[in-house]
């Protein structure tokens, strides 16, 4: 494209420079110059606003794997000699056979994408440690089955005293029929409220070092992983945007932070429902709620049925950056007809800085859970029960490059009802490749 604009000003500066007479060459040359620089100056500019466009956009998708203008990619070795000026010729206006074959898509064709973290902490808990922690390794597999058909797979690695903990994530076959309706087989995360879908295994693609304590990783709150069969899609709603999303699978492991990977230990599905909008007119905006139903054994001769409700509400331009979730789990005893709920929520916002090429983003969230005294089902899990939290958490993200980041928190939580406060710093590097 730029080459273009410089043949055209050529062009249309030929006249003029032909028509003047040989004894004012010397007068012709101060005008060639102060063309050339004028088209450098083009040129430059140019350049400029490809970079700020491939930046916004990058922004927008969440994908800073764009590539960059021609001009700024490094350039690659050859195996063989320059092209001739009629190969160059045939490959602009026509098409090379090899690069053809080069573009054809091959089933299956594997692609590799990794996240990693490295994590200090610090805090003034009794019987706390304090140091740097070897975070997850996180490899995504994906790999086109078809025209219509592709496979996802993501498995981490996390450090665990003298050893490594291997975890199958997500591996699930999709087949896209069209935008209204897509079908997915295998294990997923569970679409329940937003965070759990839009930010998955690897710290880089969240604004904060950790996730909400009502969806952390490990946690019992919220089952953040099923196993089974998914639909999802867009619903025709002109500028509306709306979007479902329906899951039928195995109910919680035995273990409630776990799926049922090996099949479900009553014998009774999962399944929910979301619908979410996503409003043409407010770009970024996205307002949704979820249903999720489940009959939770967690010991022999104990049963109880699970609804989880919830709805979120994100707005994620960067200027500012805005979540905020809510879910009420109900469990009712099949055996008593008691019934307990337990409530939690959290607000986020974050607003990336116009300088220094748009790198630093500041953030701050609140975060709530409130649990009956006496809950059965929190009461049997154990280590892993959900308790009481009243928390903030304040600290800055600056993106080193496309690909990689550090962050500092500061956090203040209470966990119970009149235990004292805990105060920590935080910090991470976390990176993409």
């Amino acid at each position: 494209m730029r080459s273009l604009i410089v043949l055209f000003l050529l062009w249309l500066a030929s006249p003029a420079l032909l028509a003047q007479s040989t004894s004012q060459a010397s007068q012709s040359e101060p005008s060639v110059q102060s063309l050339l620089d004028r088209i450098q100056k083009m040129e430059q500019r140019i350049s400029e606003l490809e970079e700020h466009e491939r930046k916004e956009l990058a922004e927008q998708t969440g994908n800073p794997a764009l590539p960059a203008p021609a001009d700024q990619q490094p350039a690659q070795a050859t195996a063989g000699p320059a092209p001739s000026p009629s190969q160059a010729l045939h490959s602009e206006h026509g098409t090379n056979p090899t690069e053809v074959r080069e573009a054809e898509v091959h089933y299956p064709s594997l692609q590799i994408r990794g996240f990693g973290d490295v994590d200090f902490q610090g805090t003034d808990q009794k019987g706390s440690t304090s140091g740097f922690s070897l975070g997850q390794l996180d490899l995504h597999f994906a790999s086109p089955l078809s025209r219509k058909v592709s496979y996802f797979g993501e498995v981490t690695f996390t450090a665990q005293p003298n050893t490594y903990e291997l975890n199958v994530e997500r591996s699930f076959v999709r087949f896209d029929y069209n935008d209204y309706f897509k079908i997915s087989f295998g294990k997923f995360h569970t679409p329940i409220g937003y965070w759990n879908t839009a930010y998955h295994h690897g710290a880089w693609l969240q604004t904060t070092i950790i996730r909400p304590q009502m969806i952390k990783f490990g946690g019992t709150f919220t089952p953040v992983h099923i196993v089974g069969v998914q639909a999802e899609g867009s619903i025709p709603s002109g500028g509306l945007g709306l979007r479902y999303s329906l899951a039928l699978g195995n109910g919680r492991n035995a273990t409630f932070s776990k799926a049922g990977d090996s099949g479900d230990v009553n014998n009774n599905r999962a399944w929910l429902a979301q619908l979410s909008a996503q409003p043409s007119r407010l770009y970024g905006l996205e307002l949704g709620g979820s249903y999720y139903h489940d009959e939770l054994t967690p010991k022999p001769g104990v049963n109880f049925r699970e609804w989880i409700a919830g709805g979120y509400v994100s707005w994620t331009k960067g200027r500012p950056e805005l979540l905020a979730e809510y879910e009420n789990v109900h469990h009712t005893s099949l055996e008593t007809s008691l019934t307990f709920n337990t409530t939690g929520y959290y607000a986020q916002v974050a607003y990336r800085l116009p300088w220094q090429e748009n790198k630093w983003k500041p953030y701050y969230r609140f975060e709530y859970i409130h649990r009956p005294t006496q809950e059965p089902v929190w009461d049997i899990t154990g280590t892993s029960s959900v308790e009481d939290l009243v928390g903030s958490l304040v600290g800055v993200r600056w993106d080193i490059t496309n690909f990689a980041c550090f962050k500092g928190e500061y956090r203040k939580f209470r966990q119970a009802t009149g235990t004292p406060s805990v105060n920590g710093a935080f910090f991470q590097s976390a990176f993409t490749f």
